[in-house]
């Protein structure tokens, strides 16, 4: 069994410079006057002697002040820190390679012998079971006088 050696390699990465300056911007409110017209309607009902022949409704502008905020974009420089990457070396200790022994584990096939059975089969002939009637005999005796 071999074990692998560990190979350093080095290289050198060129890491680009950022020169661009990055811009914040910071938003401020600024509050503006807007003129918005409600109209405004007038509903009267007079009573006359005389009869209205026509009958006119003149819509008058009602002119309401409010202020709206606007939002104002201001752009402010900052500055960005520079980042710098130093390599450090660092030396690693050359281990020493031995060959250690290994225990192997082998399988190892056994043959079983195999048992056979061998049934034989034997015709019985079947007995058929007869009631005979038994005839037994009984005697009487007779008394003579």
């Amino acid at each position: 069994i071999e074990v692998p050696r560990i190979q350093i390699e080095e290289k050198i990465i060129k890491v680009p410079k950022i020169t661009q300056p990055v811009i914040d911007t910071v938003v401020q409110n600024q509050v503006q006057v807007i003129e918005v017209e409600k109209p405004k309607m007038v509903t009267r009902t007079v009573q006359r002697k005389k009869p209205i022949m026509q009958e006119h409704i003149t819509q008058v502008p009602k002119i309401i002040k409010q202020q709206v905020p606007v939002q104002k974009v201001v752009q402010r420089p900052v500055e960005v820190p520079q980042v710098q990457y130093v390599d450090e070396i660092v030396d690693v200790p050359v281990q020493k390679q031995r060959h250690v022994p290994t225990i192997q584990v082998v399988q190892k096939e056994v043959e079983v012998p195999q048992i056979e059975y061998i049934d034989h089969h034997i015709h019985v002939p079947v007995q058929e079971h007869r009631h005979v009637p038994v005839v037994t005999k009984e005697q009487k005796f007779i008394d003579v006088p």
